[in-house]
């Protein structure tokens, strides 16, 4: 049933087109949440020990002579990407309720990027696989550039080639693994013994190509750039979602094709982690776009998803996967207070403006859930980045010690420049300069006419996503219960990891 989600997605996108725009906002919806709830089914419904490996949930032929099968199947790894991508996607629609303008269109690039998204978790075969991820590039252009704001179109370009360029290193690698063992099949690759000469240049030339998108270090100057052009939505998805196939992609083939590469190389894929997290997060610290810090914090978070794959033990591992949730639902929640609650009423996402706003007052909910968030993305008990956060730690503690210690600074500038965010856009003080305001409003601004109370979709999608965050904050049993299982079968864990 699962594979559903894909062909519902694509379905909705697809009636977008032909549907009187009246409708777009509830297909929409409908649409996500039939997504997310065959997500929980079979979150509810499938037996743990069948998601330590891959079972088949589809399997066609599809090009016969060259080996590609449309071939679908579930483990607990993917089953958490389609949880996290069904969370985001409803969120997304109830945060974008409110647009007037080409709904059918902006909806209907939405759920193509959902759709690949879910395809791309799902894919067994390695074409298929590389089709569903080069197939989010283009919604996700058009996204940002017609509905994006602030050099959207440079955003939107940039992003885009970034994603081709390690897309290009990406098909050599599936070329290269295709060429030599005969198959494109991921769980005929994994036991397949590539030759240590071509795992030494084939793994980083892929895991490169994976990279690029999961925002690895200095390959990252797109994350920023895109978070801040792209609409409210379209933010949400890219750090919510996208980032995510990066990650995903890098373990699931990279790191399991080439084993013996990956362990030649993982030394380097910490340090650039272990950059990435502490630079990012100072660049966060000088930011004055709310957007830009909430951009650069992506970054750095991720950050913590390579250092975990680097540790090859299954702690840390399972620690990247549960990080790849955790920050899904995080920066999604960040970027809806930010993008939607906050900017669409202020106009501003200028932190030394937004401090004589008082917006504790006049958007208290807004307030409430920029807090919860920002505890969240620090790594405050009890939510889903503390757990996360925690076992990569424990895990790079075995492998990198040295890691360890780097990182706790880099994770200190994550708390200075979240709190900085947090007391400037919500409690800074007065000043002078400060435009007049009304009681319980956001400032005046006679040249807009927007809803000034948090709405009831906008309050609905930020307690779905608040939700998700606190449950598996409090009770992370339940997804290290599937992904631990399905880490433990992948062959380049380190002997006792």
């Amino acid at each position: 049933m699962i594979a559903w989600t894909i062909y519902i997605t694509f379905g909705g996108a697809l009636l977008l087109l032909f549907l009187p725009r009246v409708f777009a906002r509830w297909l929409a919806l409908l649409t996500t949440i039939a997504g997310l709830a065959l997500g929980l089914a079979a979150f509810i419904h499938t037996p743990v020990v069948d998601l330590a490996h891959f079972t088949t949930i589809v399997r066609v032929p599809w090009i016969s002579v060259l080996g590609m099968e449309y071939h679908l199947a579930l483990d607990g790894i993917s089953l958490t990407m389609v949880m996290v991508t069904g969370i985001s996607a409803v969120s997304t629609v109830l945060f974008s309720w409110d647009l007037e303008h080409r709904q059918n269109e902006f909806f209907f690039w939405l759920l193509l990027v959902v759709a690949g998204c879910y395809g791309v978790f799902l894919s067994v075969n390695l074409f298929l696989f590389f089709v569903f991820y080069e197939l989010v590039i283009v919604p996700k252009y058009f996204l940002i550039a017609i509905f994006g704001s602030t050099n959207k179109e440079y955003g939107a370009m940039k992003l885009t080639l970034y994603s081709f360029f390690g897309g290009m290193f990406v098909f050599i690698g599936i070329l290269v693994a295709y060429v030599t063992a005969g198959s494109l099949d991921l769980n005929q690759l994994a036991q397949f013994q590539f030759p240590p000469q071509l795992q030494w240049w084939a793994f980083p030339v892929m895991f490169l190509g994976f990279a690029v998108l999961a925002g690895i270090w200095p390959l990252h100057t797109w994350a920023p750039t895109g978070h801040v052009a792209a609409p409210t939505a379209g933010s949400m998805l890219l750090a919510g979602i996208v980032m995510k196939l990066g990650s995903y992609a890098a373990l699931r083939v990279a790191m399991n094709l080439f084993p013996q590469g990956f362990q030649l190389w993982s030394k380097w894929i910490a340090v650039l982690a272990v950059i990435g997290i502490v630079y990012a997060a100072a660049v966060a610290l000088r930011q004055s776009d709310l957007k830009f810090v909430i951009g650069y914090s992506s970054v750095s978070h991720m950050g913590f998803v390579l250092l975990g794959l680097a540790t090859a033990n299954v702690l840390g591992v399972s620690g990247a996967v549960l990080q790849m949730f955790s920050h899904g639902v995080i920066a999604a929640l960040l970027f809806a207070v930010a993008g939607r609650m906050i900017y669409r009423r202020t106009h501003t996402r200028d932190l030394d403006a937004l401090a004589g706003m008082n917006l504790s007052h006049a958007l208290p909910f807004a307030a409430f859930t920029f807090v919860i968030a920002s505890a969240a993305s620090i790594g405050i008990p009890g939510f889903s980045g503390f757990a996360a956060e925690i076992i990569i730690l424990i895990g790079a503690w075995k492998t990198y010690p040295v890691a360890v210690w780097i990182t706790g600074a880099g994770m200190v500038l994550v708390a200075a420049f979240t709190l900085r965010a947090l007391k400037q856009s919500f409690f800074g003080e007065a000043g002078s300069s400060v435009v007049r305001m009304q009681e319980g409003r956001v400032a005046l601004d006679p040249d807009w006419n927007e809803q000034q109370s948090i709405t009831a979709a906008e309050k609905i999608g930020a307690c779905l996503l608040m939700f998700a965050t606190l449950a598996v904050g409090v009770y992370p049993k339940l997804l290290l219960d599937r992904i631990m299982p399905a880490v433990e079968t992948m062959r380049f864990l380190k002997s006792g990891g």
